[in-house]
């Protein structure tokens, strides 16, 4: 949709062309190769930011809002609450943050099980920088997306938006071309990529859970199984946006969703990582237990509190 609305041409002919350039890239690229395409990518991302600073909103106005949160007990804004929570923290990317530690520890040539046990006090700063970097940049974006449709879109009566298209659109009159050209240019940038990251999740954690070889350095004949799942996810993501269904809801319930799942596995986690005969004496310390907790129980909280409003 976004790139339809930059190119002034029917979409049919470059969606397929996009999944398919994606799984090439997928399937026969090296996992340095994709590393190092993703992390240009995350540049695009940064439209967002501009196309925040062009739609010129009152900045007193969200200098009170970002400080001073509205609080609402209500069910939509509760689902939203819980739906932000999944986005942030997503199931998902648990699989995918997993899955890319052992890529990174494959590539530095620890080829097996025994090579990859434990970490050193290296490894884990230049973790903890990655998680706190990507954590940072990622709410700093979705801060932007945040600011420049609720002072445009929002601010306009504009409630209803179907499609990524349409939200660039409808930011064109209100927020100028320039702006709305931007934010088209974000959404191509997220989808291109969401979308394996999304499709990547789901084939590791099949893969891990039949024991099935994997890996984005495997070729395709030593992990059919791998790359099968990889492929039906992104046919099955193409084919539900053929079938005309409405993107921005099934995103939005995809996010509630996450929000309710997520609470449980960071117990998990934190159980985990808190057991001395797996983590030895890597446990969690007091700050990252307090965290922790107070994460699942506001995340828990939010989502109960979601759920009640639905009896009541």
């Amino acid at each position: 949709d976004a790139t339809a609305m930059l190119v002034g041409t029917d979409k049919l002919w470059y969606e397929p062309a996009y999944a398919v350039l994606m799984l090439l890239v997928l399937i026969f690229g090296s996992y340095r190769t994709i590393v190092r395409i993703f992390k240009w990518l995350t540049l695009v991302l940064f439209a967002y930011v501009i196309a925040g600073f062009l739609a010129r909103p009152d900045w007193s106005v969200v200098l009170r809002a970002t400080l001073v949160p509205h609080v609402v007990f209500s069910r939509d804004f509760l689902m939203m609450l819980v739906a932000i929570f999944g986005t942030t923290i997503s199931p998902y990317l648990f699989f995918w943050q997993a899955a890319q530690a052992v890529e990174v520890d494959r590539a530095a040539g620890k080829r097996t099980t025994i090579a990859r046990m434990g970490a050193t006090d290296e490894e884990l700063r230049a973790a903890r920088t990655d998680v706190m970097t990507g954590m940072f940049f990622s709410n700093f974006i979705m801060y932007f997306i945040i600011l420049t449709t609720g002072a445009t879109l929002h601010a306009s009566g504009q409630f209803e938006i179907g499609t990524a298209v349409q939200a660039a659109q409808a930011l064109r009159p209100l927020a100028g071309n320039a702006a709305s050209l931007l934010f088209a240019l974000g959404l191509i940038g997220t989808g291109l990529l969401g979308v394996p990251v999304l499709a990547g999740s789901v084939a590791y954690a099949m893969a891990e859970a039949g024991g099935w070889r994997m890996g984005m350095d495997e070729k395709p004949n030593n992990a059919k199984r791998f790359y099968t799942v990889l492929t039906v996810a992104m046919v099955g993501g193409m084919a539900m946006d053929f079938a005309k269904l409405d993107a921005i809801k099934m995103l939005f319930w995809s996010a509630v969703l996450n929000g309710v799942l997520a609470p449980p596995l960071i117990v998990i986690i934190l159980l985990v990582c808190n057991n001395r005969s797996v983590m030895q004496e890597r446990v969690n310390g007091f700050w990252l237990n307090a965290f922790g907790v107070v994460t699942a129980v506001v995340m828990s909280a939010a989502a109960i509190g979601m759920i009640w409003t639905f009896f009541h």
